[in-house]
């Protein structure tokens, strides 16, 4: 069910491509939601990254009357953990893990893209990046939720437990509550993940000094 035709993609900085992040917006927003954070990171000019920001495709969203409208996966009840869509989740991994073969194809190694997202996209994040036999560079995982948290120790491929993440969340999210977020880190960390976490005093969106910070995360990871 992807969309890949309206992918929007941005590259920062001069010449040959080497790195890239996957950047996937959250339940109800379009492919054009975070282009207009790229020149807000404060990011330097080498080296050169080509931002990848995909369309979710349009499903019925049962919590929403069952209106059509983009998303990754269904939320089926007032609780994000409740009924939690699997077949939904397994489309958009594979649709994940189709953009990174393709910047793979591309010219980028593994190791230097980042798999970003906001609320559903962050969860479509989290979940893939654990379960990938791809050796990720970085994750960033904004006002989200690791999804299928019960299943994720048994399921996950060990290779990105050394792959820095970068999660950050509202204090007043009235969306995915805070204590989600939270919890979902430290479930990674008793897994052995590398998580920086932040919070936010904002709701359920992103705020400059949050988007400054992850600039600098970006810098630092794609220096190394």
């Amino acid at each position: 069910m992807s969309n890949e035709s309206n992918t929007i993609e941005i590259q920062h900085g001069n010449g040959n491509v080497k790195h890239a992040v996957i950047w996937l917006h959250g339940l109800g927003a379009t492919a054009d939601d975070f282009p207009p954070v790229v020149p807000e990171l404060g990011l330097t000019d080498q080296p050169a990254i080509r931002f990848v920001f995909p369309q979710a495709p349009v499903r019925p969203i049962t919590i929403n009357g069952g209106m059509p409208m983009p998303g990754w996966y269904d939320i089926k009840g007032m609780d994000i953990k409740d009924k939690q869509d699997a077949v939904g989740m397994a489309e958009s991994q594979a649709t994940l893990d189709g953009l990174i073969q393709a910047q793979i194809d591309a010219g980028v190694p593994s190791e230097n893209i980042i798999v970003a997202g906001f609320s559903q996209g962050g969860a479509v994040a989290y979940f893939t990046a654990i379960r990938s036999q791809y050796r990720l560079g970085g994750i960033l995982a904004l006002s989200t939720y690791l999804p299928f948290m019960e299943q994720s120790e048994a399921e996950q491929s060990g290779e990105n437990l050394n792959t820095p993440i970068f999660a950050s969340h509202g204090t007043s999210d009235p969306v995915v509550p805070l204590a989600l977020g939270a919890g979902s880190v430290t479930h990674l960390q008793a897994l052995g993940y590398q998580v920086e976490w932040h919070e936010y005093p904002m709701e359920h969106n992103v705020i400059l000094p949050q988007i400054r910070a992850i600039g600098a995360w970006i810098n630092r990871v794609f220096s190394d």
